[in-house]
């Protein structure tokens, strides 16, 4: 299928009736009649399922998790279900802005992964939130895998984008992964030295109490565990790299 298949949306769905119409009709009223969005349900109770099978567009394939996997592994089915050459990542609480299609897969005719920056709503901005990429960026790839471990360059996965041929290096994520898939994902795709960043604004980025991102700085002990987390991305990442290439 993935010859017929341009663009496959990969949506992580847990508990998310509120917003989620919203953001699938704003999705989809940016892709093609060949393309698709990937829902996988992870065992919401709130009736997740029932609303994104009421939108009724055949280009929507909702599949559901037989246990709760957690985001991550959720993602990670999404991915590895999908079959279009390439694979935006979306929240399902947002909404994508006019325009984001196109202006993404321009960016991924020369690289494998994309990230732009998005535009915050529904709450004050935390500190996280004022993070922005720049496309002069884009080639600087050992200081930005340095600053993901540090912790001053950001990737939102909402504003994410890559071709399904990087899958090979992505995936599988690490066991211990729990969050930032996102931040893999960017790493990845700097240490194989094929990213874009697009300064604009893409999606809009709804904040409100349920968002897994903290607004606010964690305590010590959380962000030593995060640090020591994104190292061993480092070092997996480096010998996957180092086997692709031989």
């Amino acid at each position: 299928m993935r010859n017929h298949v341009r663009i496959s949306v990969c949506l992580a769905a847990y508990n998310g009736s509120a917003y989620i119409e919203e953001q699938l009709r704003s999705i989809l009223s940016e892709l093609s009649d060949t393309d698709e969005v990937l829902v996988v349900d992870d065992c919401s109770s709130d009736g997740t399922a029932t609303v994104v099978a009421a939108v009724a567009d055949p280009r929507i394939r909702l599949l559901r998790n037989e246990q709760n996997l957690g985001q991550v592994k959720t993602f990670e089915r999404a991915l590895r279900e999908a079959v279009g050459d390439f694979l935006f990542l979306s929240d399902q609480d947002d909404i994508w802005l006019p325009g984001r299609v196109d202006r993404m897969l321009k960016a991924l005719q020369e690289d494998m992964v994309v990230v732009s920056n998005c535009r915050h709503f529904g709450a004050p901005p935390g500190r996280f939130h004022q993070i922005r990429l720049r496309a002069a960026d884009s080639s600087r790839h050992a200081a930005n895998v340095l600053g993901i471990v540090v912790g001053y360059r950001l990737h939102w996965g909402c504003a994410m984008a890559l071709r399904a041929e990087f899958l090979n290096q992505a995936l599988p994520f690490p066991g211990y992964l729990r969050e930032s898939h996102d931040q893999w994902l960017a790493m990845a795709g700097n240490l194989a030295g094929s990213i874009r960043y697009l300064e604009e604004d893409t999606v809009l980025h709804r904040l409100h109490g349920g968002n897994l991102t903290p607004d606010k700085v964690r305590g010590v002990p959380a962000i030593l565990k995060a640090r020591m987390a994104f190292l061993t991305n480092v070092m997996i990442l480096l010998g996957r790299t180092r086997l692709r290439r031989s």
